[in-house]
């Protein structure tokens, strides 16, 4: 087994990584822009998991170290400070930046078209698939049947004219 002894190597150094890997992930929220209220400061910071950067776009901005980002979460924190619900802090910044700012944009409007247009199209593909394959047993079948005698005799015929010839 001169596999499992290089495995066993190799997984043992993983797992004595992973914690500096762990605290290698460090989020982007600088020491001024914190809260001196915990309280205030969990709300903040669970708002910005669900909010998007503008620059980054597929990053929520309490991760991101963009500049814009920065000034969403000093906003934010601004809002929640001023006595908004986080209900209220969303929704200023969402009439501020659209629908866009939301990591998962709502269902209103003509959005629903976007979360509707994958199972809409999985099953047009199913009906599609289901009809292909019922006309091609179809097919099948009709061909299984074979010729009938009308048909046996004029192939026979045209057999023999195109030998003779």
């Amino acid at each position: 087994m001169t596999f499992a002894k290089p495995f066993r190597t190799l997984l043992l150094l993983v797992l004595l990584a992973l914690p500096v890997l762990q605290a290698a992930v460090v989020h982007a929220v600088q020491p001024d822009e914190m809260l001196a209220d915990p309280a205030l400061e969990a709300r903040a910071r669970e708002l910005s998991k669900h909010l998007r950067c503008l620059v980054c776009q597929n990053e929520n901005i309490d991760d991101s170290n963009a500049a814009l980002a920065r000034d969403l979460r000093l906003l934010v924190r601004e809002r929640l400070v001023a006595g908004d619900t986080d209900d209220e802090a969303v929704a200023y910044l969402v009439d501020r930046y659209g629908e866009f700012v939301l990591l998962q944009p709502t269902t209103r409007g003509w959005n629903w078209l976007l979360w509707a247009a994958g199972p809409i199209l999985f099953v047009l593909a199913l009906i599609l698939a289901a009809v292909y394959l019922r006309g091609r047993s179809r097919a099948e079948a009709s061909t299984e049947a074979g010729l009938s005698p009308e048909e046996e005799a004029r192939l026979k015929r045209i057999l023999d004219e195109t030998s003779s010839s």
